[in-house]
């Protein structure tokens, strides 16, 4: 037996030992967990038995909800200690398989021996011997293990710098408790293990990647101080990997004042939060919560207004895109996502201060209670300094005031004697309860007649006017809608009359209770700023995820909701698809924070795809030559020209079907738009066991889909077939950043199919980049 054998032995020796002290754990917790859903039963079972319950008097109605109380709080110390052990578990769980995966000897300046420092997705402690078999790959010295290789090492540790030198670093690949593969390296991380992850089929959710986190993801994942941290990744890069891992550190390292619920991820879209939401689970993290910013803006106006998604945009703007006044359309989208227009509706704030607040009525079954002018009167009998919301909260008191009174002479009218008689028994039954209770009335008072009518005059009025009451509490009686179209009028632009154009589109969707994408942001923001602007203090920490598809005014607008939060946001200025981004939108945000308090960090290394795919993909882009590919062999991506779509279909229902039984288990029919999606699903239906992923809100799955091109970003697929990559389809400069991003979906390969003639951007990459071929 040689020594490498020897030590793989030994190595496989620990493994087992450390397997069983895993299941003497679980055993005792299994028995505690057994305990503890035995306690809850018989509380519950018991629960009123064990309360003392008695109403005579007030003494003894506390005593009982203090027992109540008392009951309550043992159940739920008890759950919550079931719900613990029970995460616990899982944990163990997931030791048991796969321990470990990397090792670091490390001998501290001054010691004699080094310590041998085993890493794991959790901390192992073994009583027994004092000492920790397994290492949380969040501890301050994991960080060893991704940022150096052999010799001269050093850790941030909570006493301060650690140095020392690093003897060994091993990895592994274990399941089911034993190691599948060993090998040591001086690098950080070694190119055998990320061979191994890397060269897997894609999976329906995305997975952990504390094993094979680089020096530079680590950066990420570790960096605490700044306010903003701007990670700028090329496609494929591990940047949003990164950002879960570093969800899951900052829950690890502020544990005592942290919590999931105070971290907000902001995704691309609804599918995307089912393929992320595996990965802090899998590492024993609670999910942080997750939207969408169109989720926030549906939440705050869905109910008074159909708006349109970012991706019906897309679509109508690249159906448009040879259409006259696309230019006029382009420029108007861009200007409502500037921080210009966000300034121009500052100004126009501050002119309502003076004059030209539109406002509402006030009406009860047709007649007026207060009048537009009257409001608009009172408004400004204020000083004109006083804040918009504050005044408004002194309106609202003095309609509030106003109902009142017409609510008690509305008593006297004649629909509410009608409806006297209509009255059901339960009502009057309620009503004299009610009264008895408050003791304002006994048996005999009640049943005299007026006194009687009177006290179900005001039920009656009193219910019929509390509807109204709710929305002049909601500021309803404020006409944003009218403020807006006013704006839109006013706001001065040097697009001159086109800008009227776009303003006359803005204003009829307003009379047809539609917001468009480019208006729905500054809508809300014009409301919110009127009625008073809705901060939450309690978000610790901001991501945002393909951040480079948001515009200038939507950072602004994200900032001042979340004031306190640290941010981090993540994205490929290359993969900026929507029209309302600008090039330099990382620019814009920074803007926002104390430059002193930002920390940009660049990924130019792609791990996702092949390298023949990233060669060819990079060449797509006029600045793709810093993209660094992964060392990771695969077949050329192909381009194939047809002449017919019936060869097409027929072609892309050929390739499908080497791809599954090539094991590809996720495998994409890239199309440009929705339209064009729905059209091929049609045509592949029945020929084909394939899925058409047409809307954000379907979940992510395996299989083969249909997707339009915009919805695919953000995911990897096994193989992609790109239905039309003509230049009819990809033939405009515009079109150059969505090209790039549907083409770097793909791990394994690659298949471009061209219905006419070959797009521009697949002419500027080197023909030894790719195959060629021909059909028909």
């Amino acid at each position: 037996m040689d020594t490498w054998e020897k030590e793989w032995l030994d190595e496989q020796q620990r493994v087992d030992h450390l397997s069983s002290k895993i299941n003497k754990k679980m055993n005792t917790i299994d028995q505690l967990l057994g305990g503890k859903k035995g306690e809850v039963v018989e509380i519950r079972k018991n629960f009123w038995e064990d309360v003392t319950v008695n109403f005579e008097d007030a003494a003894e109605a506390a005593e009982t909800a203090a027992s109540i109380r008392q009951q309550a709080e043992l159940l739920s110390e008890i759950e919550r200690s079931h719900q613990g052990a029970s995460q616990q578990m899982k944990t163990y769980e997931k030791l048991k398989n796969s321990p470990y995966f990397g090792r670091i000897d490390f001998k501290e300046e001054n010691e004699t021996a080094a310590d041998n420092i085993y890493l794991g997705i959790a901390s192992f402690y073994d009583e027994e011997t004092n000492d920790f078999l397994i290492y949380d790959w969040r501890a301050p010295i994991s960080s060893l293990y991704y940022d150096h290789g052999l010799g001269t090492a050093s850790y941030t540790a909570p006493g301060g710098e650690v140095e020392g030198e690093m003897k060994l670093k091993r990895q592994y690949i274990i399941r089911g408790g034993k190691i599948k593969s060993m090998f040591d390296t001086g690098v950080t991380i070694g190119d055998e293990l990320l061979q191994e992850v890397l060269g897997n089929e894609a999976n329906a959710q995305m997975k952990s990647i504390v094993a094979t986190i680089q020096k530079e993801q680590n950066e990420i994942i570790r960096k605490t101080s700044g306010e903003l941290m701007i990670v700028q990744g090329a496609a494929g890069c591990g940047k949003t990997s990164a950002a879960l891992q570093r969800v899951a550190y900052l829950l690890y390292k502020y544990r005592e004042s942290l919590n999931a619920s105070e971290i907000l991820l902001f995704s691309p879209n609804a599918m995307f939060n089912t393929y992320v939401a595996n990965v802090l689970p899998e590492l024993g993290e609670e999910n942080m919560a997750q939207t969408t910013f169109q989720a926030y803006i549906e939440h705050h106006l869905g109910s008074d207004f159909d708006i349109e998604t970012p991706l019906q945009q897309m679509e109508h703007m690249l159906s448009t895109q040879n259409n006259d006044g696309y230019e006029n359309e382009l420029a108007g989208v861009r200007y409502k996502a500037s921080l210009s227009f966000l300034e121009s509706i500052e100004q126009y704030l501050e002119s309502l201060k003076k004059s030209d607040m539109v406002f509402r009525g006030i009406h009860f079954r047709g007649r007026p209670i207060v009048s537009a002018e009257e409001i608009t009167h009172y408004f400004y009998s204020f000083d004109e300094n006083m804040s918009i919301p504050n005044r408004l909260k002194l309106v609202t008191e003095w309609i509030q005031k106003a109902v009142r009174e017409f609510e008690k002479k509305e008593r006297k009218e004649e629909w509410v004697k009608e409806q006297l008689h209509y009255l059901d028994e339960s009502v009057y039954t309620k009503l004299y309860h009610k009264l008895r209770k408050k003791k304002q009335y006994s048996k005999d008072t009640f049943n005299d007649l007026n006194r009687e009518e009177e006290e179900l005059s005001a039920v009656i009025v009193r219910k019929a006017i509390k509807p109204l009451r709710n929305k002049i509490q909601q500021l309803r009686y404020v006409n944003v809608k009218a403020l807006y179209r006013n704006l839109l009028e006013k706001v001065p632009h040097e697009m001159g009359d086109e800008w009227h154009n776009i303003a006359h589109h803005s204003k009829a969707d307003l009379a047809e209770n539609k917001l468009s994408y480019a208006d729905a942001t500054p809508f809300l923001f014009l409301k919110e700023r009127i009625e008073g602007f809705q901060t939450n203090t309690m978000v610790k920490h901001v991501f945002i995820d393909e951040a480079q598809d948001y515009s200038p005014f939507q950072f602004a607008f994200i900032k001042r909701i979340f004031p306190r939060a640290r941010w981090t946001v993540l994205g490929d200025l290359n993969q900026s698809i929507y029209v309302h981004s600008p090039e330099n939108a990382f620019d814009h945000l920074s803007q926002l924070f104390d430059s002193r308090k930002i920390e940009r960090v660049r990924l130019s290394r792609s791990y996702r795809s092949t390298k023949p795919i990233v060669e060819f993909t990079k060449h797509l882009l006029k600045d793709g030559e810093g993209i660094i590919p992964f060392n990771r062999d695969g077949t050329l991506p192909c381009v194939t020209r047809v002449y017919s779509k019936d060869q097409l279909h027929e072609d892309i229902i050929g390739k499908a079907g080497v791809y599954e039984r090539n094991g590809y288990q996720n495998i994409a029919i890239i199309c440009k738009t929705v339209s064009e999606s729905q059209q091929v699903y049609e045509e592949l239906k029945g020929k084909l066991r394939v899925k058409l992923m047409a809307d954000e809100e379907v979940a992510y799955e395996k299989g083969i889909v249909v997707i339009p091109s915009y919805l695919a970003k953000g995911i990897e697929f096994d193989a992609v077939i790109l239905y039309d990559a003509s230049i009819q389809s990809y033939g405009a400069e515009s079109d150059r950043k969505l090209f790039y991003t549907v083409c770097t979906r793909a791990m394994h390969d690659l298949q471009l199919y061209v219905l006419g003639e070959i797009n521009p951007f697949i002419g500027s990459v080197p023909e030894g980049c790719y195959l060629k071929e021909e059909r028909g």
